[in-house]
């Protein structure tokens, strides 16, 4: 499998702790099957520390994956981000200050849980003039989408796909998001299902027990693994 969501660089956002706990994360992942993970910290959230793909992130990103050879992890690590969506980020984008998934077309989108969906649907226009595709993050987290799934359908027809969190289907996020989750699952809406694991106790990258709960209603070689894999390598879908 391969997670395209996962908070595993330490000490960079509100994910991995320590070093320590980044090698603890990749190796639950690996026991779950992951042999891939793409390092997506917070970038340009309102008023929190801008994390921005800097020299910063490039040895944050170099110090883990040189620890995760020394200590015979066998887990690739890819570069990313989790990028507030706000009205400049087109500039941002252009100016180099964040990055997409392995440097492909597909870059992990993150919009505020109550944004107002005129603003939505003009952010993935506007990021699809750029001849990017926004992967959007934990759509079933979102009030309009919870509640409208037209909504969700109206996101993916303006070129958005929509990566749905493991933990929703275990209720991580409340009763409404795990319905909500299920619901994108069965209008077939999901392009891919990720662990946005920030810690190694809780909230972890241990993707396997909700892939096998998953199998007998969706196809989950597409969700964890191929179309993942398409997105890190810059493949269409």
């Amino acid at each position: 499998m391969i997670d395209i969501h996962c908070h595993i660089l330490p000490q960079f956002d509100d994910g991995a702790r320590s070093l320590d706990e980044a090698l603890e994360m990749a190796v639950l992942a690996h026991k779950s099957k992951v042999n891939t993970i793409v390092a997506t910290p917070h970038c340009n959230v309102p008023g929190e520390e801008n994390n921005y793909y800097d020299d910063n992130y490039k040895k944050t990103f170099c110090k883990l994956s040189e620890a995760l050879a020394e200590n015979s992890i066998p887990v690739r690590l890819i570069p990313g981000m989790e990028v507030f969506v706000t009205f400049d980020l087109p500039n941002l984008i252009k100016d180099g200050k964040v990055t997409t998934i392995n440097h492909s077309r597909y870059i992990l989108c993150e919009f505020g849980f109550s944004e107002d969906p005129e603003f939505i649907e003009l952010m993935i226009k506007r990021i699809k003039e750029l001849g990017l595709v926004p992967v959007i993050a934990h759509p079933e987290r979102y009030e309009i989408v919870k509640y409208d799934l037209d909504f969700a359908k109206a996101m993916v027809e303006a070129g958005g796909l929509l990566q749905v969190n493991k933990g929703s289907f275990k209720q991580a996020f409340g009763r409404t998001a795990q319905k909500c989750a299920y619901e994108l699952l069965s209008e077939n809406l999901v392009s891919a299902i990720a662990s946005d694991a920030h810690y190694s106790t809780f909230r972890t990258p241990f993707m396997l027990d909700v892939k096998k709960e998953l199998e007998s209603i969706c196809d989950t070689k597409t969700l964890f693994t191929d179309n993942p894999f398409k997105i890190c390598s810059d493949i269409i879908i």
